[in-house]
């Protein structure tokens, strides 16, 4: 049985073809285990280009074999994304399915020496990412200081607070908090964190962190054994991250503060938190993870004044 989050890689989709079904499999279960790729996007993968082949095979009037696919011309892959669009797919779906797509074609070209140059150089639909928005310093403090209100026992409660704390004081993104397990306490000055893709970094470990999760694991009734996950939920198992959102907005409601008031905001306040206060962006990058710079430049909000002061100091002419 798979564990829940989990999606079967290694198995073929039964709505395609035998041999383009057991080559997506193995295209998923290699990207999984060599790229680290969250299982939920993988199964997202598996959708998008599970469709487009159906498509293919429709298109074409039959199955074909994987060299067929790397020869996919500009114009299929064109009726392909009108296709997708017309059936309701927003640009942003359609450019992540296009990427997909592309993996697996590249992975194909390789294995059958087809030059797959029109596909892998399609330009994708553009779309305006939507940008997250920040609590202001008094609302992620009041957020914290509430979020175990509603809790139905006091180590529940330090739970919350612990991890949401996590999220405001290191900037981390909710799966890598409910990833640490019993090794991780009591937490070290430096905290060596895997997110996206495998990758890993450092984060400085503050005291009002290391406070909140050594109060969460006084009152903790489970065995927090080194291998087993640091943060349980009400019967010992892992806690879901559904139980986290859900009481954040209801901390949210009783604050009054706005909809966009969630566990992922907490790592988006937490850096532009540190940019208004003077933080180099550079290090802002290390500290979240980002890979590229205009992933975090993108991903903090300075107001105008701060923006105008870091002007005036840093300006030659100013």
């Amino acid at each position: 049985m798979k564990a829940a989050g989990q999606i079967e890689v290694g198995q073929p989709d039964p709505f395609l073809a035998p041999a383009l079904g057991a080559a997506l499999a193995d295209w998923l279960a290699q990207i999984a285990a060599l790229q680290g790729v969250a299982a939920t996007t993988v199964e997202a993968y598996r959708r998008d280009v599970a469709r487009y082949l159906k498509f293919l095979s429709m298109h074409r009037g039959g199955a074909e074999g994987l060299a067929a696919v790397a020869r996919t011309s500009q114009s299929e892959l064109r009726a392909w994304m009108a296709e997708e669009r017309s059936r309701g797919l927003s640009a942003r779906s359609l450019a992540r399915g296009l990427s997909a797509v592309k993996g697996f074609t590249a992975w194909a070209a390789d294995r059958t020496g087809m030059d797959a140059t029109t596909v892998l150089s399609a330009r994708g639909p553009k779309f305006r990412r939507k940008l997250p928005r920040p609590l202001s310093e008094d609302g992620a403090a009041a957020l914290l200081e509430t979020i175990g209100d509603d809790a139905r026992e006091d180590w529940i409660a330090a739970r919350d607070v612990a991890i949401v704390t996590l999220l405001y004081g290191l900037g981390l993104r909710i799966s890598e908090a409910l990833s640490l397990t019993g090794a991780s306490q009591p937490l070290p000055p430096v905290l060596r964190i895997t997110g996206k893709g495998g990758k890993t970094r450092l984060v400085p470990v503050i005291p009002a962190v290391a406070k909140a999760v050594a109060a969460y694991v006084s009152l903790c009734p489970y065995d927090l054994a080194p291998d087993a996950p640091l943060f349980r939920g009400a019967r010992g198992g892992p806690v879901n991250p559904r139980l986290i959102q859900s009481a954040t907005e209801r901390a949210r409601l009783r604050l009054g503060l706005p909809a966009t008031a969630t566990p992922h905001a907490l790592r988006h306040s937490f850096a532009t938190h540190l940019l208004s206060a003077g933080g180099d962006l550079r290090a802002i990058q290390e500290l979240l993870g980002h890979s590229s710079l205009s992933t975090t430049q993108a991903y903090t909000a300075v107001d105008a004044a701060r923006l105008m002061e870091v002007y005036e100091k840093a300006h030659p002419r100013a």
